[in-house]
């Protein structure tokens, strides 16, 4: 029966796959496409995100290059921007856009963003969700059929998918400013927004998928509990 349940319920999550890899080959096909259309203005990611730093009164947050294609991240902890190299030593309209994503993360840190700092918060307790979560449940599922484990492991995993929903205002806040930096700051003119924003709803989108899957998860693991 369980094994039945398991077998159906796993179409439960099909949404979420199909709008996953959907949304992984738009941003790879978007970051692709105007990443070979150079800004008029020939600023590199690294040198925009600079501009927009300094500019920012966050002088104290520092830049490298590194990591591999679509790495690039802001670490509170450490106030570190880190670029690819296809952002940060690009002058296209793609590696602007990504590089005003992360300096807007960098602005919702300093201004005390309140969605930022309660991800930030919720990190620890996500990462144990994700993997100890759904360790517990199958435990309590296949081995002890036990209703108590079940439970806790849905009760961790749930904190996995109130991170991704608390991450969706993040990113979508972050790339707003981003967009209204590179035109306020004459980054990039008014006909290369465009491309910009399209590379940044793209990326956008992996994390509506993201969210969306993790609620199917869970809805998906409440019911086979309430079978077994």
């Amino acid at each position: 029966m369980v094994d039945q349940l398991w077998l159906w319920s796993m179409i439960l999550l099909l949404p979420a796959l199909g709008l996953g890899i959907y949304a992984q080959v738009k941003v790879n096909s978007s970051f692709s496409q105007y990443s070979r259309v150079a800004s008029a203005r020939g600023l590199t990611g690294a040198q925009a995100a600079r501009l927009l730093l300094d500019s920012a009164g966050l002088q104290e947050v520092d830049i490298r290059v590194a990591g591999s294609r679509l790495t690039d991240h802001y670490d509170p902890r450490t106030r570190m921007l880190t670029l690819s190299a296809d952002v940060g030593m690009s002058n296209s309209l793609a590696a602007l856009g990504v590089a005003a994503h992360e300096v807007g993360h960098a602005i919702q840190h300093a201004e005390g963003y309140v969605a930022f700092r309660l991800r930030g918060a919720m990190v620890p307790m996500a990462n144990l969700g994700t993997n100890l979560g759904i360790i517990l449940f199958l435990v309590g599922l296949i081995f002890y059929r036990s209703g108590m484990l079940m439970g806790v492991g849905i009760l961790l995993y749930s904190a996995a998918v109130l991170f991704t929903l608390v991450t969706l205002p993040v990113e979508i806040d972050a790339s707003r400013r981003a967009l209204a930096l590179l035109a306020d700051r004459n980054i990039l003119v008014a006909d290369e927004i465009s491309g910009a924003r399209k590379v940044l709803t793209a990326a956008a989108l992996t994390y509506v998928a993201a969210a969306v899957m993790a609620i199917l998860q869970l809805l998906r693991l409440i019911a086979l509990s309430r079978r077994s």
